[in-house]
């Protein structure tokens, strides 16, 4: 596996002390043209090695070629990941053909609050600044498809939310800007298909989120693909170590394939 470290931007807007990065993973045997670009959870306080880096070997392992995506997170906020989302999706589509993409196979996977800003990037597409125009941003920043692992869906709302995810992307604008970057309200039907796992027994990010979010995809007419295990903690990443019980591990690792099994499915 080849893997190589690039610069997002030039000068991003409002660039402070941290560089936004997007790391490729070219697989030694590659089998598919599309790829899948990762956003690993942290709250948008930080991000976890095991939702990216592992995420990035997992798709890389089974020949699709594969982009971990280091967005900006505290002390950043809104727009920031999002400008740093788009730009990922529009750098990866600019650079196809050097990685023999089809530019209509790009796919994103997040996690906890990555799932949210993939979320956000397949249903929030009001115009923000992403700096001076270049060629990279000539290329479309909608993606076409999404995977969501348990996801952060709402930032307000007892039962279903996870404010602190909202607390860090948001600051003290959470009250007045939440329900703009809740994904449930703003699908459309330029929303891509989805593809959404999660527990019923993850405490942290309550299940609430992605059955909303999977109604409302449903309401639109937007394909979507849910699977709900019945236990486990929140932040299992790919099941194979670390939290959850061995015999939750076991159950819920069915996810990989199944993910597998559903880019097959859309033509991925």
């Amino acid at each position: 596996m080849n893997v190589n470290k690039f610069e997002l931007w030039d000068v991003a807007p409002g660039l402070c002390e941290e560089i936004p990065t997007i790391t490729a993973y070219v697989p030694e045997h590659k089998s598919h043209n599309c790829t899948v670009l990762c956003f690993a959870g942290g709250a948008y306080n930080g991000r976890a090695d095991h939702e990216g880096d592992a995420y990035a070997r997992f798709f890389a392992d089974n020949g699709i070629v594969a982009f971990v995506v280091d967005y900006r997170v505290n002390p950043h906020r809104f727009p920031a990941p999002l400008q740093d989302a788009r730009r990922a999706v529009q750098w990866v589509r600019h650079h196809a053909a050097e990685y023999g993409i089809d530019k209509n196979k790009v796919a994103l996977a997040g996690s906890s609050a990555g799932g949210h800003l993939v979320a956000m990037t397949s249903t929030y597409f009001e115009e923000i600044d992403c700096g001076q125009p270049d060629e990279i941003s000539k290329e479309d920043f909608i993606p076409n498809a999404q995977i969501l692992c348990y996801p952060v869906i709402r930032l307000l709302g007892r039962g279903i939310a996870h404010i602190g995810t909202g607390e860090m992307l948001l600051g003290d604008k959470i009250a007045r800007l939440a329900e703009d970057v809740e994904p449930d309200r703003i699908v459309s039907d330029r929303t891509p298909p989805a593809f959404i796992w999660h527990t019923a027994a993850d405490e942290a990010v309550p299940v609430a989120g992605s059955l909303q979010y999977a109604k409302s995809l449903n309401a639109h007419g937007i394909p979507v693909e849910l699977h709900v295990f019945p236990d486990g903690p929140h932040g299992m990443g790919l099941c194979v170590d670390g939290r959850g019980t061995d015999k939750e591990r076991a159950h819920n690792h069915q996810w990989n394939k199944l993910v597998l099994d559903w880019l097959d499915y859309i033509g991925f």
